[in-house]
């Protein structure tokens, strides 16, 4: 449940926080728009630059590259051109009305690739005063593997990124950008090749073949992308999957094309529905699925990670020195919370040295202790009847990086029992199944230990005491110095009885000298 496949490092834990740095508390607020071939997106980021808020996140689905290069000629979509500008307009007002600093903008594969690119980028320019920085094909492979770096901070694998009018690909190795790759594989632009589905395979397997040479095979692939996201989500409305957080969704190609050959035999429009997407979304995914059954096979897929970053977080990335870009994106996150929202900032640090020693087996991931320890208080303000419940939902549902499903869901199950006793009712079941017994069990060992540490947080850190745990023996042991024995009463020795009932130990608690 270490939510990556790559190594992790501890520096963000006990380093000074993130979000203290002055090239961080710059990124504090950060706008982008991107103005793709299907949708234009404002994008503001905010809190920890590290594992950032969304602000603020608005999508239209313009169009731009609706039709190009089928006759109407090389040139941006009409309808799409106006909608684009009307959007772009809003985002600017809206960006002005928040106060951040100059946006930026990126154009990809429409407005690069149409003769009235550059006009468009004129107008947009007269109207609002904001800048296009139009990117290549390789320049927009790179900035979304740096999106997929943001999230899994040392990737390894392909990223492989599908616009509307093209599909871009980068080789990520030990957290670094190598080689990359575009190909005219958008699905806006694979409905204009005139031969039918024949003459797309053809097309789609050549291009494919091409990649392959730049960028190689490999085993993992990271998909990003709107069109991908849809396929991910229909993914997981067939699996009847428990949660619905795209980020770190797992799928395997055999799931992929049940999936595929499943959706052709619904009506798009009767299934869209369902699973949340727009009529100019789904209309893409049976392209969009030509493409990726191919790009599985060519590339020897066997694990697929969807990514809710890509060139927008990217672009978030590239303004980040390597200090920041090398800290742990789920402890930045937490850390954040902690220094924004608990009632003791840095009391997680010190309730993580006291419930450590229950678990020193490496069973249960040292990264989503300390998370745990740093949320632990976050949620305080809360309704006491719904704070358990919120805990949980929260860590389950929220936009964090560095973490897995099965991490989300050991985190939530923690935090909930740190604010109640007895094991969650029927409606967390279904999530619950994301785990197996040990970590249910670990989980709950977990929020005891934080509940009942949490009855020292409001007196001075170094009166904490400290646990022993003996699990041949069968006992726990509570180390108080004597200054603290008043701390320990009739609430707090229940909490420690229940502890200790967890963890099948009999409990004892001594004095110490001093």
């Amino acid at each position: 449940m270490d939510g990556t496949p790559e190594a992790q490092t501890d520096r963000g834990f006990f380093g000074r926080p993130l979000f203290e740095d002055p090239a961080a508390r710059a990124l504090s607020r950060v706008g982008v728009i991107d103005v793709g071939s299907n949708s234009v997106r404002l994008v503001v980021f905010d809190g920890a630059a590290r594992s950032p808020a969304y602000f603020y996140n608005e999508k239209v689905m313009a169009g731009l590259g609706s039709g190009m290069n089928n006759g109407g000629g090389n040139k941006l979509n009409p309808e799409g051109r106006i909608r684009a500008l009307s959007a772009i307009r809003r985002f600017v007002s809206l960006a002005e009305g928040m106060e951040i600093p100059p946006l930026s903008a990126t154009a990809t594969a429409a407005v690069r690739n149409a003769d009235d690119g550059p006009d468009f980028c004129e107008e947009v320019f007269r109207e609002t005063g904001l800048r296009l920085q139009v990117i290549d094909g390789e320049e927009e492979a790179r900035l979304s593997a740096q999106g997929v770096l943001l999230g899994w901070p040392g990737a390894d694998g392909l990223a492989c990124d599908i616009g509307g009018s093209s599909m871009e690909l980068a080789r990520i190795e030990a957290g670094q950008v190598g080689e990359r790759a575009t190909s005219a594989l958008g699905p806006l632009r694979l409905e204009s090749v005139k031969s039918g589905k024949k003459g797309r395979q053809k097309e789609i397997d050549a291009e494919l073949e091409r990649l392959k040479e730049v960028c190689g095979p490999h085993k993992r692939l990271y998909l990003v992308g709107g069109s991908w996201r849809a396929i991910a989500k229909l993914d997981m409305h067939r699996r009847g999957y428990p949660l619905s957080v795209l980020h770190d969704y797992r799928m395997t190609p055999k799931s992929v094309r049940a999936t595929l050959d499943w959706v052709a035999d619904f009506d798009l429009e009767e299934l869209r529905g369902d699973v949340g997407l727009s009529s100019a979304r789904i209309s893409l995914v049976p392209i969009a699925g030509e493409v990726l059954r191919r790009l599985m096979s060519t590339m020897g897929t066997k694990e697929i990670y969807v990514s809710a970053y890509g060139i927008r977080e990217g672009l978030l990335y590239e303004q980040m020195p390597e200090r920041l870009r090398a800290r742990d994106p789920l402890i930045e996150a937490a850390r954040h919370s902690e220094a924004m929202n608990a009632r003791l900032p840095g009391f997680g640090r010190v309730l993580y040295d006291f419930v450590s020693p229950l678990f020193t087996t490496g069973k249960v991931d040292a990264r989503l202790i300390k998370t745990a320890c740093l949320l632990h208080d976050v949620s305080w303000r809360a309704h006491p009847d719904y704070r358990a419940e919120l805990c949980f939902d929260n860590a389950t549902r929220s936009n964090l990086g560095g973490i897995d499903h099965e991490g989300r869901v050991f985190l939530g199950l923690a935090l909930l029992h740190r604010y109640k006793n007895s094991r969650p009712g029927t409606r967390f079941d279904d999530v619950l199944k994301l785990l197996d017994e040990n970590q249910i069990w670990r989980a709950e060992v977990l929020g005891k230990a934080l509940r009942f540490g949490a009855m020292f947080s409001m007196a001075q850190p170094e009166r904490m005491g400290k646990l022993r745990y003996h699990p041949r023996k069968g006992s726990l042991e509570l180390l108080l110095p004597p200054s603290s024995a008043p701390l320990y009463g009739e609430v707090a020795a229940a909490r420690f009885a229940s502890l200790g009932k967890a963890l099948k130990c009999d409990t004892q608690v001594k004095l110490t000298r001093g």
